[in-house]
């Protein structure tokens, strides 16, 4: 059995360590999610709203203890106090969308014809996320896909690990439904895997182009909708006439922002 080790970059210790979720463990969780889905796409939008939003507040409760992991995990100072204003910014907002954005959109309605596009859940949304913003990121997919009446299965980067584990504890404690939800420990491999499977209906990841290319090759042929939002290298341009001192404290703020790990860092 493999396993995977997140190290702490503040003193190179083996911070958290769990195994790789097993070919059975994998097949066990996809098939409790495409159970759990159908029943909860039946249910009322007002009712998957409100119970992902008291998921999100559980979370959020939490911010003290997961400032301190995400330190220990991926170094950005506790001061920080975590992702959470965002989070629950986020999450509020797609929910007060979320009537309009899953409405269905009218074509026709002329005595002829009833014409109209309807908005249907995917079934199960594969989210893979990255460590940077951990929460932030992830809940960028994880809270409108679930509003929206599908099953969710999250894998979290190696070097966010708690994350997940965070994610369903929160869950679990305001009774999404079982299954619904899952947080899987996975490395490449098993990752890759689940994609070429076809077992899942849309991939959402944030990473590395080179992350991004894989993905692509493993969905290849399955038809499965890939979301990917992929890094680069992003430079900093000062022109002739800038003022030259706030230009050096935007450019230095852009680059060491959250310790240099963000998304649109200048490099």
């Amino acid at each position: 059995m493999s396993t995977l080790k997140l190290i702490s970059p503040i003193d190179g210790s083996v911070f958290v360590e769990r195994p790789v979720a097993s070919a059975n463990d994998i097949d066990a969780a996809l098939n409790a999610a495409r159970a759990a889905q159908k029943d909860w796409a039946r249910r009322p939008l007002e009712e998957r709203v409100t119970l992902v939003l008291k998921g999100i507040e559980t979370l959020i409760a939490m911010k003290d203890e997961v400032a301190v992991e995400l330190a220990h995990m991926m170094g950005r100072p506790v001061r920080y106090g975590g992702e959470f204003g965002g989070v629950e910014e986020r999450a509020n907002y797609m929910a007060s969308i979320a009537e309009s954005a899953l409405a269905p959109i009218e074509i026709e309605d002329s005595g002829k014809f009833t014409r109209y596009i309807a908005r249907e859940p995917l079934g199960i949304v594969f989210v893979i996320a990255p460590w940077n913003y951990p929460y932030l990121t992830a809940v960028n997919t994880i809270a409108p896909a679930l509003m929206a009446g599908n099953a969710v299965i999250l894998k979290a980067a190696t070097q966010t690990l708690l994350v997940g584990e965070r994610f369903q504890q929160a869950f679990d404690k305001v009774g999404l439904p079982k299954g619904l939800f899952r947080n899987l420990a996975l490395d490449h491999t098993s990752t890759e895997t689940i994609i070429s499977s076809g077992s899942v209906n849309f991939v959402n990841f944030t990473g590395s182009v080179e992350g991004g290319r894989a993905m692509e090759r493993a969905a290849a042929g399955t038809f499965t909708p890939l979301g990917l939002e992929l890094g680069g290298k992003d430079p900093g341009y000062v022109r002739a006439d800038a003022n030259v001192s706030a230009a050096a404290e935007t450019l230095i703020d852009g680059a060491m922002y959250n310790s240099g790990q963000c998304c649109c860092g200048i490099e």
